[in-house]
């Protein structure tokens, strides 16, 4: 019996991507572009701003009362908030062609690529569960005589004492923080832009951040400062604009982050992937 020839994939017909050598200024840029998108269009950025405002109420009231579903909820919003930030990357990309963005084309753009989506935020949502239980490992090891009440996580948390525990803490949830933002920093845009798989967006937007470590590093430094200063304010309503400011800012460091053979032609910094 003849033996078979060996298997070769096809070769991908993809577009080939580049990834950009940022500055510590691209940030400013993306902020500056992404303050513009929500003035052009302040309805739409409302709408958007009062679902990330009510996700905040939800989670901090289930934190206060019920500590034990805050992980559930959690990730119920972890659900719900990759489709949310995806619509306001439509309305800054439908601006960027010169189309006029609607809120009902924003709402719905996802079900073109809702297998990609699905996937996506399956792992995100693996990661964010596996996150959790990594802090109640890091919980049991400090806190045998068991879990603090929800007072109590606060108390030792600002306790002197417990500087070891704190350490522990910020390195485990830095850890998976840090692997969350760099799966999903571009590729949901990516996924809208180019109609992507979930693992070819994932595996672009790790590139990003591995090449411009530094600056995706303050990008994300600076997302999180925003948006807990957006959550100090009564009610968190400092997310009804900061949430689609960020929202429309993560659209423009995607396309400042990786440019395609329709864009301009590259610097001579880009890296070709």
């Amino acid at each position: 019996m003849p033996e078979s020839e060996p298997y070769f994939p096809p070769p991908t017909t993809a577009p080939r991507k580049t990834i950009v050598r940022l500055n510590g200024v691209q940030p400013l840029v993306w902020l500056r572009k992404g303050a513009a998108d929500l003035l052009a269009h302040p309805g739409i950025a409302a709408f958007y701003g009062v679902a990330f405002c009510l996700m905040a109420v939800v989670l901090t009231a289930v934190f206060h009362s019920k500590p034990e579903y805050t992980l559930s909820i959690a990730s119920g919003c972890l659900l719900l908030g990759p489709f949310l930030a995806m619509g306001l990357y439509e309305v800054s990309r439908r601006r960027e062609l010169g189309l006029a963005p609607e809120l009902g084309a924003s709402i719905t753009c996802w079900d073109r690529h809702l297998g990609s989506m699905g996937l996506l935020v399956l792992v995100l949502v693996v990661l964010e569960l596996l996150w959790g239980r990594a802090s109640l490992v890091v919980f049991a090891v400090f806190f045998n005589t068991g879990m603090p009440s929800t007072t109590g996580v606060v108390q030792a948390i600002f306790n002197p004492d417990n500087w070891e525990f704190v350490v522990a803490y910020a390195l485990v949830g830095g850890a998976f923080a840090m692997l969350v933002f760099a799966t999903a920093v571009v590729s949901i845009p990516m996924i809208l832009d180019q109609g992507t798989d979930a693992i070819s967006a994932a595996i672009t937007s790790l590139e990003v951040v591995f090449h411009n470590t530094a600056v995706m590093l303050l990008w994300g430094a600076i997302l999180t400062t925003l948006v807990v200063l957006a959550m100090l304010v009564p009610w968190s309503l400092g997310l009804l604009v900061v949430g689609p400011w960020l929202g429309h800012a993560s659209w423009h460091a995607y396309r400042g982050a990786v440019q395609w053979p329709a864009q301009a032609e590259p610097t001579e910094e880009a890296s070709v992937a």
